[in-house]
């Protein structure tokens, strides 16, 4: 597969495929949104946000959470706010999330199946890590958003002019339902 799309892009830097898509770092409206990468919503969260290139920071990790005060989805919007000029937050789950019900023993089953060893997630255990807690998803998508939007919106390092949203959009017709 990696070498198909090497091939695809070889033409479409060939063909300047690229020139319609030029712009620069800083978000045309000023807005950040951090949703899921679930691939139903590659194009359509963008379209049914009505965002062109260059418009959003999309942030995008396994249900669209911020795990943690400290996490990578975190930081990229401290990022987004200081040094890009995002002062709007989109928080976006959406309909039918496989985060949803998701755990660790689901996983464990497949990572040994898979050639990880229980000596190596022990390890990983004595290093303070919690996969149940890292590796486990929600159960209750409105809550979820709601929690999210919460954690970003009194973060002690985002200012309390950031205005900060949430929504659940449908995975099939893009209609958004206000939560947070």
């Amino acid at each position: 597969m990696i070498d198909s799309i090497l091939a695809f892009n070889k033409e479409f830097v060939a063909s300047k495929g690229y020139e319609k898509y030029i712009t620069d770092k800083y978000p045309d409206k000023k807005l950040a949104v951090l949703s899921c990468m679930d691939t139903r919503l590659t194009e359509l969260l963008p379209a049914a946000l009505g965002l062109r290139n260059g418009d959003a920071k999309i942030i995008k990790n396994a249900g669209g959470l911020v795990m943690s005060a400290f996490d990578s989805a975190m930081r990229s919007l401290i990022v987004a706010i200081y040094e890009l000029g995002v002062n709007e937050v989109m928080v976006v789950a959406h309909s039918h999330c496989g985060a949803c019900h998701m755990n660790y023993s689901h996983f464990h089953d497949q990572m040994l199946a898979r050639g990880v060893t229980d000596e190596t997630l022990d390890t990983i255990r004595r290093c303070g890590i919690d996969l149940n807690t890292w590796l486990e998803g929600f159960k209750d998508t409105p809550e979820s958003v709601r929690r999210t939007v919460e954690t970003i919106a009194t973060h002690p390092l985002v200012p309390r002019d950031i205005v900060v949203r949430g929504f659940i959009i449908d995975s099939e017709t893009g209609a958004l339902e206000e939560i947070a």
